[in-house]
């Protein structure tokens, strides 16, 4: 069964802390619950995105630095 995170805001999607970080989940890679996965930025604030539950084989569908809607699937996984 697959397993949808979606943006929870409107605003810039980051898959990494900093530009000179890596990213928080790589693709394919496994998430506990309440990992952090990315960061939503709205006005200069940043807002973390985080698993709500357990799940293998991260998918991402939002890419580094994409605008996003609220409720925008960022990521899928089993």
């Amino acid at each position: 069964m697959t397993k949808q995170i979606r943006s929870p805001l409107p605003g810039t999607f980051y898959r990494k802390p900093a530009p000179d970080q890596p990213n928080f989940v790589e693709d394919n890679a496994g998430v506990k619950a309440g990992e952090v996965i990315g960061l939503v930025e709205v006005m200069k604030s940043f807002h973390e995105v985080k698993a709500e539950e357990d799940g293998n084989n991260v998918r991402f569908l939002a890419d580094n630095e994409a605008p996003i809607m609220a409720g925008a699937v960022l990521a899928e996984m089993d």
